[in-house]
């Protein structure tokens, strides 16, 4: 299973519309997919790095990130691309 976290923060209207993407994405693909959604309100180095960028996917096993805009086509080529954790 690939577990992804999505990077946003509250108030965010791209992260809702990301969340949207990714739960359509999620209902479809549940048995190899597992996305954790998290404000980077809550640690720094998130907010130094994702501020800008949010909505973002992010792969913790590689730190490969995917950033907003993204649709299910480019979830899928992200996800491809990944190794296995």
């Amino acid at each position: 299973m690939i577990k992804l976290l999505l990077l946003g923060t509250a108030g965010c209207h791209l992260c809702e519309e990301a969340k949207v993407i990714i739960e359509a994405y999620s209902v479809q693909d549940t048995d190899q997919l597992a996305i954790e959604a998290v404000d980077i309100a809550e640690q720094t180095q998130w907010q130094a790095n994702y501020a800008e960028r949010i909505p973002v996917l992010y792969h913790p096993a590689t730190q490969q990130d995917l950033g907003w805009p993204f649709d299910r086509n480019d979830i899928n080529e992200f996800i491809s691309g990944l190794s296995n954790d």
